[in-house]
């Protein structure tokens, strides 16, 4: 049977059983090193003909070591992870899965907001050692929202903020103010958005840092910042000296930078602990979005083993 490299970690680990899709389409799945540990490559990527992979690099050196490769599918949607242009010199096709973690992600966000606002963890964390002291939080209707990045990930959080009785402020720099208003949104500049919304929620691309030690000096009074994007959207040290002064109010995300040395985060402080709130990359993590995902992705996979197009080609 014909070899289909895995490193995706939660590759077929939803409902759906995508590893009897491929071996009933023929194919051998076969899991590897998530990090790419190029020892064990070297053993398992002469005889692929496709690669499901997660999010560590892969640079024409690894694929150089796979004289057999069609396909690299991404799992998720970004892909710049993958050299694209050794990928296409040595004909192979680099594929991803647009949108299908994108409700997984938005949920995820409105669900950092209500604790970032609520401080729901920290409270819950007290009650276990019997402390009932209470905690005065602020309500989220009738807040400005201010979403940095309008793609598909922040159009379904404007239209829930929206609906959850805010008002909601985009800045997007790639789309049009007019889109923007038809859609039922204000557009702001991000100076602006840093003045005057109460609730930021970061979903831009990129790894330049938004949140700066400018933005938190200009920022309005206690206002409560979400990244569910990048760790490197922010400044982790101005964030912390922000919380610390009472110019922000609280901050919540799923990622943080230096996450193998994270003990030593300006925002793991003791001080602050109770107005910041970090998980670990869980915004796709539901069984639907992996479903999805891996889906996609298969689907991808068996398209170009058997001569056909991709469905989501980005090389």
């Amino acid at each position: 049977m014909k070899k289909i490299l895995i490193t995706s970690r939660s590759f077929s680990s939803g409902n759906l059983d995508l590893l009897a899709q491929l071996t009933a389409a023929g194919y051998e799945p076969k899991y590897a090193d998530s990090k790419h540990d190029l020892t064990e490559l070297t053993k398992e990527l002469p005889d692929a003909i496709a690669w499901i992979a997660g999010t560590s690099k892969i640079t024409a050196d690894v694929m150089d070591l796979a004289q057999n490769l069609k396909i690299i599918a991404r799992y998720g949607v970004g892909f710049e992870s993958v050299d694209l242009v050794a990928a296409r010199e040595r004909g192979i096709v680099v594929t991803n899965t647009p949108g299908a973690n994108s409700l997984a992600v938005a949920e995820l966000t409105i669900g950092l907001a209500m604790n970032a606002l609520r401080a729901i963890s920290t409270s819950a964390s007290q009650v276990r050692v019997a402390n009932w002291s209470v905690i005065r939080g602020k309500q989220l209707d009738g807040s400005v929202v201010g979403i940095v990045g309008f793609g598909r990930i922040g159009r379904i959080l404007a239209g829930k903020f929206k609906a959850l009785g805010c008002e909601v402020w985009i800045s997007d720099p790639f789309i049009d103010s007019e889109e923007i208003k038809e859609a039922g949104y204000i557009p702001k500049s991000i100076p602006e958005i840093s003045t005057g919304a109460e609730i930021v929620s970061l979903n831009a691309p990129g790894d330049g840092a938004i949140v700066d030690k400018s933005w938190v000096s200009n920022a309005t009074a206690d206002q409560v910042i979400i990244n569910s994007a990048r760790a490197e959207l922010v400044d982790e040290s101005a964030i912390a000296d922000g919380l610390r002064s009472g110019k922000l109010f609280s901050y919540a995300a799923d990622t943080l930078q230096g996450e193998k040395d994270s003990a030593n985060s300006p925002l793991m402080a003791e001080d602050i602990s109770s107005k910041v709130t970090i998980t670990a990359h869980l915004g796709a993590q539901t069984v639907e979005a992996v479903d999805l995902m891996g889906s996609m992705a298969t689907a991808n996979v068996l398209a170009i083993l058997a001569g056909k197009p991709a469905i989501n080609v980005v090389s």
